[in-house]
């Protein structure tokens, strides 16, 4: 195949446009780029031997087609055809092309199978597209009629629905398809009255400038027409393979009220959905610090120290709840609020108040935050200044633990529209989205975290609207349409039938996406693919299953130990495992034993400090340390086994010593119900979590012992990248599209499959769209997600091929960072 050199002044201006003309054919060109100069304080230039050895990596008999950018660059080219032998510099061509339509229209050219001059031609008709779409005058290459006189052509039309219609990588997708067959294509947009052009021209194509709900005609002539035009039409019902990732509901058209409809207020769209219920207000007093003067210094700040520490706990408790409920990128919002915590510099500007000014704890600790909060307030960014909210919510925290005063949480007996002034991250990670079927308050905003918290739970919202709704007693009738930012108190007949029909609406577009949630999740090509779910709940499994789970790839237990003051029993264990077993019926069910330590401690375990919890006791080593909880707990598992399709799952795995301990353990526990004739499943399956670098390194060795992996990206990316993902300073390392993390992925489940096992994944990871491609080409076998992100999953994979997700991940495996992994999967 022909092979494209681009030649820059900049190696990152190279690198930028290499990356771009490999996506738009998913690496099937040979290209190689000649850029920069080594001199770090001077890096821009050309060197001829740099563009020699470029085109000498991927020389081939085809031809190699060299793009520049500007002035010594075109010298540094034509010198570097003099270290080429005569018959290899008769095959290199220089083209005056610009350097980024060039090389994109270069390598479909050469993708469709097109000889050197006819790359060329097509290369050097660049600007033609760019000029059509900008109505600047040119001289466009001439369509050439291809047609075969003898031969009938066929037709057929079809509407483009993806977002941003036939754009650059749609385009170069439906080319490259066209050039596949033998048939002469030909293709028009009726919306806008064009000429036909042809199908296998990346330019012409590009000025039919098609737009989302533009109708193409495409005529097909030859005698593969049919099969090329039904490779056409797959390829556009199918959205060029493009999730535009956000899946919502068709708008449903609805009756305008006036605005001076009775009782009607306006606010700001913050959770879409619509509620009718009555209000209940909800508010925690705001805790005011009473100054006065201490003498006992020492003795205040220890006061500040412990209720500091407490509040600690309660928010990492709030972090892992919000984990298991809301997923890690929503929780770390209360990472931040540990941090805050941890701010030397207002902890030293407390202590000063305390030890200089004898200041009374509450009262320095007030006057703190009171000042941090008035910075937010300062700053012109509007984004930043919400963040105010986390101020407030952190140092009322502290003040309560300070003064005593209790933070009771909202008990709702019947369904409510909850009204408030403000809400609180804290406040709305508790809310219970069944009972609190709506969210109404007089301050705050669509990007604050509380509206990010509301939507996450699925819970309609508007905020800022009228302080009259303060006022306002319990059980008053509201409607809120989270959508457009509107409430209504009292709502009139008329208005109330309008939200009715659209609530219903919204839920009958909802059903049918969900829909299709339920088929097999099955790539064109006809590889199907496991989506399950992980939960932390009995309610998330009715959830997950409503969404089209397939079964359930991960159960977080430790939702059965936080907020205790003793460990779960192993009947109390026993009640749940079956509950959400008997939900379930026959579909898998992975129950991963305990997992805390690290970003999860259990209050009423006492452990020896650790300076770095995350390379400290957590996972398979707390429960090894801990034998009594692990053995209850692998007691109550298996005694839920009977009768249903249970699987063990052990997390942060790193040697084979602790995979053979657990199983010493398990066999123990097996033994000991033999003995006492209690039934359980005798052939249950043991799997382990890949999530450290060591089970990587020896995945043989542990696939001789177990039945099955689940990579979990999350933590597996930390320990790669040796960076904390709850330090923001660092967390921008830990993404888990990153090369490293995505090879060991693939070591992981090459040596899983040479022992005949099957690999899943349960990080987040699986819940990006970006993602699906290569995962699905990496070869893994499950893909384990939030309930809410099934649907989008399932399409994703119905809308791949493997041969297509085997070359993206290839690519993939081959750069340099997550940022340019995500450019190839944009």
């Amino acid at each position: 195949m022909i092979g494209i050199v681009i030649v820059s002044h900049s190696k990152q201006l190279a690198l930028g446009v290499q990356e771009l003309a490999a996506q738009m054919v998913q690496g099937k060109v040979p290209l190689a780029i000649a850029a920069g100069i080594d001199d770090p304080e001077n890096p821009l230039g050309t060197d001829p031997m740099q563009v020699y050895q470029a085109i000498a990596s991927i020389f081939n008999d085809d031809g190699v087609l060299v793009l520049m950018d500007l002035g010594s660059a075109v010298m540094s080219a034509e010198m570097a055809l003099d270290f080429l032998n005569p018959q290899q510099r008769q095959k290199v061509h220089l083209c005056a092309a610009p350097l980024v339509e060039g090389a994109i229209a270069a390598v479909v050219a050469a993708a469709a199978g097109h000889n050197i001059q006819q790359v060329i031609t097509e290369t050097e008709s660049a600007l033609v597209a760019k000029h059509t779409l900008l109505g600047i005058d040119s001289s466009p290459a001439s369509v050439i009629s291809t047609s075969d006189a003898e031969s009938p052509s066929k037709e057929i039309r079809l509407t483009v629905n993806n977002r941003l219609g036939l754009h650059a990588r749609p385009a170069a997708q439906f080319v490259t398809t066209a050039a596949q067959f033998q048939a002469q294509i030909k293709v028009r947009n009726v919306t806008r009255g064009t000429d036909a052009v042809r199908g296998d021209s990346i330019n012409q194509v590009a000025t039919l400038g098609v737009r989302q709900g533009h109708e193409l005609v495409i005529t097909a002539t030859g005698i593969d027409a049919d099969a090329a035009l039904a490779a056409l039409e797959v390829l556009i019902n199918n959205n060029f393979g493009e999730d535009d990732s956000t899946f919502t509901p068709p708008i449903v058209e609805s009756i305008e009220v006036s605005p001076a409809s009775a009782g009607e207020l306006s606010g700001i769209p913050a959770s879409p959905g619509v509620a009718i219920a009555p209000v209940v207000h909800y508010q925690l007093p705001a805790i005011t610090a009473t100054q006065y003067h201490v003498e006992d210094t020492e003795s205040e700040w220890q006061r500040l120290q412990i209720a500091i520490a407490t509040a600690q706990q309660q928010i990492q408790t709030l972090f892992s709840h919000a984990s298991l409920q809301i997923g890690d990128t929503e929780a770390a919002i209360f990472v931040a609020h540990l941090l805050f915590l941890e701010d030397p510099v207002l902890l030293e500007a407390v202590r000063s108040r305390i030890y200089d000014h004898h200041l009374n704890a509450e009262a320095a600790w007030q006057a703190v935050v009171d000042e941090v909060a008035s910075s937010y307030h300062q700053l012109e960014d509007a984004y930043l200044q919400e963040r105010v909210e986390d101020v407030v919510d952190v140092g009322q925290r502290v003040l309560r633990l300070l003064t005593g005063a209790s933070a009771s949480a909202l008990e709702l007996t019947e369904p409510a529209i909850l009204v408030a002034s403000d809400l609180t991250p804290s406040d709305t990670i508790g809310l219970d989205p069944s009972k609190v079927l709506g969210i109404c308050t007089t301050s705050g905003s669509a990007t604050s975290h509380s509206a990010i918290i509301a939507r996450t739970l699925g819970i309609p919202a508007v905020l800022g609207v009228d302080a009259g709704i303060l006022y306002l007693e319990d059980g008053t009738i509201m409607a809120l349409d989270g959508g457009s930012g509107k409430a209504w108190v009292e709502p009139e007949a008329d208005i109330l039938s309008i939200l009715e029909a659209k609530r219903e609406a919204w839920q009958t577009a909802q059903q049918e996406a969900l829909a299709k949630a339920h088929q097999p999740a099955i790539t064109r090509d006809g590889k199907q693919v496991s989506v399950f779910a992980n939960i932390g709940s009995i309610a998330d499994v009715q959830v997950a299953l409503a969404s089209g789970a397939e079964g359930v790839g991960l159960l977080r237990t430790e939702f059965l130990y936080l907020g205790r003051t003793s460990a779960p029993t192993e009947e109390e264990q026993l009640a749940v495992y079956q509950a959400i077993a008997q939900v379930l019926d026959q579909k898998p069910l992975i129950i991963r034993t305990l997992d805390v330590g690290g970003d999860k401690p259990l209050p009423y375990i006492q452990g020896v400090p650790e300076t770095n919890p995350f390379l400290g006791c957590r996972g398979i080593r707390f429960c090894l340390e801990h034998p009594d909880i692990f053995t209850t707990q692998l007691r109550a598992i298996l005694r839920a086994s009977t009768g249903h399709n249970i699987k063990i799952m052990l997390p942060m795995i790193a040697s084979i010593t602790e995979v053979r301990a657990a199983k010493d353990i398990l066999n123990e526990v097996q033994r000991e119900l033999r003995q006492a004739e209690i039934p359980f499943d005798g052939n249950i399956k043991l799997g382990i979590m890949i999530e450290v670098p060591a089970a990587v390194a020896i995945a043989d060795q542990l696939a001789a012992e177990v039945d099955f992996f689940s990579i979990g990206t999350n933590d597996l990316s930390q320990y790669v990248m040796a960076g904390d993902r709850n330090n923001p300073r660092v967390a921008n390392l830990t993404d888990a599209l990153h090369p490293a993390v995505l090879r060991m992925i693939q070591r992981t489940v090459k040596v899983a499959h040479e022992a005949g096992i099957w690999v899943g994944l349960c990080g987040e990871l699986a819940a990006e769209p970006a993602a699906t491609a290569i995962l699905l080409g990496l070869g893994l076998d499950e893909l384990s997600v939030n309930p809410q992100a099934i649907p989008i999953l399932k399409q994703a994979i119905a809308q791949s091929s493997m041969s297509q997700n085997q070359a993206i991940a290839a690519s993939a495996l081959q750069l340099d960072s997550a940022e340019q992994v995500r450019q190839l999967t944009a």
